[in-house]
Formats: structure tokens, sequence, C-alpha cells
């Protein structure tokens, strides 16, 4: 800041400035004579927009006298602000604190009548301080400038972009002095404060938007610039005119800086705004008149316990609570007021102090308490036990051991508990150290439970001694689990239990699967995989990250066997077997609409954690009908997935015959780019065809190839008669609606380009009706595949591209 003026001056400076009344009609300029404070307001030319004092909507405890300067939508009901000034320097009386134009030509807040500046732009050298002149433009923009030279722009808003982007603002980072122009979100709901999230272009150079939990942490990314959008983020491309075609976008890499903006294009009064949120997310929303609203059409991530910290320490995010954000047990909110107001991330305090004492005697002070199904938190320490008793010693022997998880592998947290989530079906499990106060009980239940595991283990005994002198032909000689739930079989009890292999169900890409019947009568499915080139430990390490995936829609894998080169896995058994008996052989049960419909969305669902929820993300690479598994009331289950990485398969050389069905693989494998999720997009769009016309895709080719299905449905959408492809169908309860609606997204997902794909997450929320979606262009590609069907000599995709 520039040297000020004498103590004299300064009175006689802050008493005339006293005297001077801002316009009684708001203007969108303050000059260096005026002041405003008050209810005062600067409004854009346009009256879009409006600046002065405001206090949150929401008003945090002990903040009534907290007030900002702020920027904000002017003919929006409500105040929606889209910048902050002062944002971690409240003042607490808006009359006789004020905004003016100081004598070096800085914008700056005076705070209750005092002498210095409680916020400034920071102008340096400012040659024409006399002639400086504040205007908040229709953009949203507040800019200082020389009064009688509108090209010099001396400081704006734009540049000090706090939780809002405003189309027309650039996120950026320069080139010459590293310095990243970021959003960053606000403490909570009543106060801008910075809070802990932030979004901006990586630091490290690559042309790609992270977003960070205490500037540290990266939690989500949006993939590098392809040309037209982000590979993280195809909404963006040109060629995806779904579900923001009234907008542009530009990114920009030059010598200077590297930056991205966006604006509206045909209507400027559509207001627009992206945020980043207390929460954590970056949102995109849209003001509805009609509603009166303002409607999210894009929110990253698509889950808020994939925010890092969102729940704070030693607390459990859970997609499907009604709160996303709990304490755990023995624990209670830090803050309880932030909590109101939504602000989790101060997380959890213990209720009653741990008594760890380095003697025998700790063991009965401090308890552990189970905690099942979750995904384990961040930060563990990996130690050598050779069982679960050592894991737990090795942590009760320790005072800053907080918990600990044996599935297989010890690990230890110390301190406290960060990004512990429930996950309903999951196999993982933790022991949260409490004070032994807060388990009531637990000595009882203790002996409850040596009780329970005495009797058990004698009858246990029993029952296996009148089995093996009853049943000696009884091959299975042990069962051992490994990672808490996988079952480590030997290759003797599979023989056994599917009877030497007699029972094959069928074979696919990775090996043959047989039926077999475990002891207690369970039925599974056991594959002896084929072609397997990787060593014991690597295939061990696949195996659990497999066994730990768990959703409803993909198939459970319940162990494996691994005996030289015989590599063997055991999964659940599906009463209803491959979609693709259903669909195509005349002799199996016929499929109503509303059951393929389901199966569709069931399909897309599982998919979508595949690619967006798990831990790391897993690409299919095989889908196909013979992969999807129908239980006994024909819900779907993906089948396959992970395999294609446990094998090591080169997929850029595989030759998928075209005699019998058409190809599922994506252009992508042909021309040798990087695979992506969205070569299994594009499966499954091939897929969806057959699952709306009951029939393989190549039946449609058996006179030209006009008749080719996926072909004709991307042409009779276009023509808006899709329809008539149903003829008498759609009087068997079909839905109009649904057909349409799987028929443009099975179009979308064929497309020649990736960046033009949609996700599987937004295929779910489409399906679901709850995400609109245009009429998609008829893929180039599409013809490409119908031509080759026709070719009886045609046997491989790599004749494609010829």
């Amino acid at each position: 800041m520039a040297t000020w003026l004498s103590p004299c001056a300064r009175f006689l400076l802050l008493l005339l400035l006293s005297q001077q009344k801002f316009p009684s009609h708001a203007s969108d300029t303050l000059t260096a004579n005026q002041r405003l404070s008050g209810n005062q307001k600067m409004i854009s030319q346009d009256g879009n927009f409006a600046l002065g004092f405001f206090q949150p909507a929401v008003v945090a405890e002990g903040s009534n006298s907290k007030w900002y300067i702020g920027i904000w939508y002017n003919k929006i009901p409500g105040q929606t602000i889209v910048w902050v000034a002062n944002r971690a320097k409240p003042v607490s009386d808006p009359v006789s604190s004020g905004l003016i134009i100081s004598d070096d030509g800085n914008l700056v807040i005076l705070r209750n009548h005092s002498e210095s500046p409680t916020w400034s732009t920071n102008i340096k050298n400012n040659k024409a301080a006399n002639s400086t002149v504040a205007i908040l433009l229709n953009t949203g923009n507040l800019v200082v400038r020389h009064g009688p030279n509108t090209s010099v722009v001396l400081w704006q808003s734009f540049d000090d972009i706090t939780d809002t982007w405003l189309p027309g603002n650039k996120l950026s980072r320069n080139k010459k002095t590293g310095v990243v122009k970021q959003m960053t979100s606000w403490k909570d709901q009543g106060d801008p404060t910075p809070g802990m999230f932030s979004i901006g272009l990586d630091p490290k150079g690559s042309t790609q938007y992270i977003i960070l939990w205490n500037n540290s942490v990266v939690y989500w990314a949006s993939g590098n610039w392809t040309g037209n959008s982000f590979s993280g983020v195809p909404e963006l491309s040109p060629t995806n005119s779904y579900p923001i075609s009234g907008y542009t976008f530009q990114f920009v890499d030059n010598d200077e800086e590297t930056y991205f903006t966006y604006n509206v294009k045909s209507d400027p009064q559509i207001f627009t705004r992206a945020i980043i949120d207390i929460s954590g997310l970056f949102q995109t929303f849209v003001w509805i008149e009609a509603t009166q609203a303002w409607v999210t059409f894009f929110t990253q991530p698509k889950t808020k316990c994939s925010v890092y910290g969102t729940c704070g320490e030693n607390s459990m995010c859970s997609e499907n609570a009604a709160s996303s954000c709990s304490c755990l047990k023995g624990f209670v909110e830090s803050y309880p007021n932030n909590w109101v107001l939504n602000d989790h991330t101060s997380g959890c305090r213990r209720m009653v102090p741990l008594k760890c004492a380095n003697n025998s005697s700790m063991n009965k002070q401090d308890k552990l308490y189970l905690i099942d199904n979750v995904r384990l938190p961040d930060n563990a320490h990996i130690i050598n036990a050779a069982n679960v008793h050592d894991c737990e010693l090795i942590c009760l022997s320790n005072c800053s051991c907080t918990a600990y998880s044996h599935n297989g592998t010890c690990l230890i947290w110390h301190d406290h508990l960060m990004n512990l989530q429930d996950s309903t079906g999951g196999s993982d499990r933790i022991f949260i150290r409490l004070a032994a106060s807060e388990i009531p009980n637990s000595g009882t239940k203790k002996w409850w439970i040596i009780g329970i595991i005495i009797g058990g283990f004698i009858i246990l005994s029993l029952g296996i001694t009148v089995v093996y002198f009853l049943h000696k032909r009884s091959r299975i000689s042990s069962i051992n689990q490994v990672d808490g739930t996988l079952i480590s079989f030997k290759y003797s009890d599979l023989q056994f239990i599917t009877r030497n292999f007699s029972a094959r169900l069928g074979t696919g890409s990775f090996g043959s699967v047989f039926k077999g019947v475990l002891p207690d009568t369970t039925t599974v499915a056991v594959k002896k995989l084929e072609g397997f080139h990787q060593g014991e430990k690597q295939f061990r390490a696949e195996v659990s990250t497999i066994g730990n995936i768990h959703h409803m829609n993909l198939i459970r894998l319940l162990g494996f066997c691994s005996k030289g080169a015989e590599k063997l896995l055991v999964y659940e058994y599906m009463p209803n077997g491959s979609l693709d008996k259903h669909l195509f052989d005349s002799g199996s049960i016929t499929l109503s609409w509303r059951i393929k419909y389901q199966i569709a969305v069931g399909i897309a669902k599982g998919l979508a954690y595949l690619h967006e929820e798990c831990r790391d993300c897993i690409i299919h690479c095989d889908i196909k009908p013979q992969n999807i598994l129908l239980d006994a009331s024909f819900v779907p289950k993906v089948a396959d997935f992970g395999l294609a990485k446990l094998l090591g398969r080169d997929f850029s050389r595989v030759l998928t015959s075209m005699r019998g069905t058409v190809g599922y693989l994506a252009p992508e494998w042909i021309s040798g780019a990087a695979i992506t999720t969205k070569a299994d997009v594009f499966s499954y769009g091939m897929m969806l065809f057959e699952i709306i016309s009951g029939k393989r895709n190549l039946e449609h080719t058996e006179t030209n190839m006009e008749a080719f299905f996926p072909v004709l449905v991307a042409r009779k959408l276009l023509e808006g008669e899709v329809q008539i492809l149903f003829g008498t169908e759609l009087n068997n309860g079909v839905s109009v609606e649904e057909i349409e609606r799987a028929c443009k997204v099975a179009c979308w997902c064929v497309q020649d380009s990736e960046s033009s794909r949609p996700t599987m997450g937004k295929i779910v929320k489409i399906l679901e009706g709850l995400v609109d979606i245009e009429v998609p262009p008829v893929p180039r590609y599409l013809n490409v595949l119908a031509e080759g069907s026709n070719n009886v000599e045609f046997s491989s995709y790599e004749q494609l591209s010829e």
C-alpha cells in the first residue's frame, strides 16, 4: 500500500467522505469522491449484477455483525453471491464502513471509521491515481481503471476469483510466474472465508483441471485437454450436443499462459455459473425462470464420498444415508454448529479419552469396536503380522494406534481416521479403538463370544469327525479364507465339487466354466483360466482386488485356486445363465420389455461402478451379452471384469470373428489409440441395440446393409419415426418413451469419437429419466460395421481398417 496522508489530512478526508453521498439512483461507477456504504449499491448497466454490503443468507452463530462487500445477481430473488472482496476480513457495521477509492488509486474498504483499509486492490505505482474509477460491468466483473482510458485495466475481480466462475472469466496458469488462478470454496454457508476445497489448472503443467483438498490432496482431475474437450469431461465436446449445447468453450495454451473459458452462445440473459461448493463438489448451474430456481446440470465428482475429507476426521461417509456424514461410535461433532451449516470438514472428536498405558493392563482399559462393510480410511501403515490376533496386539500395544484392519494384511492407523466410507456389500472391516466405557458390557459380551466360539468349535469338530468317517470319499481337504472373504481352494477341492469338471456351463474369452456344488449345497461356477502368464504373487494381488469389488450388478468372486499352471476362479452361480441365451435362443424364456429395460439399467450401473466408483478404475474390455449373467430374478450381473488385466491380454491384437455376430469392439481398438472407459461404452451401446431388438445385430443384415438395425435406429431417430421399427410390439406394454430413450443412448454410445460418448454414470441417469438427451447424429462407424457384416469372408476387426 502506498504512503498515506498526514493525520490532519486523513481527518479532513474522512470528514469530507462522510458528507459525500453515493448517488440516490444506483450507478455502475464509483469515483474518487464517492463512498459506498450502508444499503447503497452499484448496479451494472444491464441491471443483471449488483455490488454492495451483504450478509450471507445463512448466518453462522456469532456472525450477525459480520458484513462483506460482494457481487450478486440483481434480478434473481434472494441473493446469489458470485464474488466477495473481504471474504476473510468482515466489517461489523456497513454504515460506518465504506468502499472508496483511496488517494493512491486503490479500491479499499475502510472499517468502522478506521483510517487503515481492511481490504485493498493493492495496485502498485498507479500514475494516474486521481482519475481512477471502479465500474461494475455487465459480465459481473468489477474493474478498476483510468477514467478517460477504458482500455487500461488496473485491477479486476475476475482476477481475484473466489468460489464462483462466471461466463467470460478465465481459470488460468501463468507460465512465467507459475501463478494459478483457482476457485476456493466458502468455509460454510454462513462464512465466505476460504474453505478446504479449490479447483484450478494443474500447477505441475499438465493441461487438466484438478480439485484439491487443503491445497495438497487431489481427489478429482478433468483429464488432459484433447483438442475439443477434457478426456474426463466429454460433455464439453462440440460434437456432443447434450446437455450444454447453448455454450461455447475455449482452451488456450500459448507461451504466456494456459487458460479455459466459457460463454453463453445466444441469450446473454441466461444466467449460469460454476462453483466449488462447501462440500468440495464442482458444480455448474443454470437459472430457470419458469421455476425460479437454480438447476444443476454438471457435477464432479459424481459421488460426494469421493471428495477427500468431506466428512472430516473420525467420521464415516455414506452415499445412501439421509445424512452423508456421521460420527463414529464414541465420537461427537467437533463443531456442531458447522455441521448444522453442512460443513463437516472439522470432523469428530472423542467423547471419552483413551486409557492407554504401557503396561499389561492396557487391553482391559481400551476396547476395539468392529465396523463391517467399509472402504478403509486413507494413510494406513502396513505392519508385519502373522494373523488377526497379532495385528490386534500390535495396535493395542501402541498408544497412538486408533484403529486396525486385517484382510490378509495388517493395517494400522495412527492419530485420526480420514475418508472412512460405508460400502454396502463391501468386504472390508475395521476395528476402532475406544475407551472401555464406550462399549457397554464389553466384558460380558466377551465371555459370551468366547463361549459361543468354544461351543461352536466343539460342535464343528464333532461334525467334521462324523463326516470324515461316514463320507470317506469326501475330497475337499481344506478351505482357507484370504483377504476376509475370498476362499483359497485346493485343485483337488474343485475337481471334487465339479465332478472332475464334467458339468460344463459354457466357454468364454478367458476359459471354460463348470458347475460345482460346495459341501453346504451352495452352487458355484468355476472358471478355468486359459492363456495365463502372470506370476503367483501378481495373480493373488489381482484376484484380491477383484474379490474386494462388490456391487449388486457385478458377479461376485467367492474364491480361487492357484496350482502351478492351473489358475481357477470360483464365482456365485447364476441360475438364469447368460443374457445372450434369453435374447437369441428361441427355446429360452422370452424377456418382457420391462425386464429387458431393467437389465439395461442394471448393466449400466455395474459398469458405472467399475469406471467411476472403484478405488482404481477398471475397464472391462469385453462387454457382450455372453458376459452378462442373470440371477433367479433376472437381475443382471456383469461377469469377467478385471480379467483383461489379470491375464495380461494384448487386446490390440485380438481378432473377433464377424461370422454369426457383429462385434462389440470400439474403433479405437483398430486405430491403436489408448483404450479408455469409452471403449466399454461403445460395447455397451452395441449390446443395447440387441437388448432393444431381441436379435443379434447381424440378423438385420440378411438382405442388405440398409436393414442393419443400429443404422436403422440412428436414421429413424433423426426422422422422428423410430417407433415404426417396433410395430405391434408397442401394444404389448412397451413404453414408447423408454424405447426412444434407449435408442438414443445406444446411438450416443457408438459415436465414432470417444469424446462424444457419454459416461456410464451419465447413461444410468438418462435411462432412469433423470437427464434429458437429444437426438444423436448417425455414426459413420455403423455403416462400416454393416458393410463388414455382409461380407461372409470377413473374419476380423483388423480388416475393417483396410
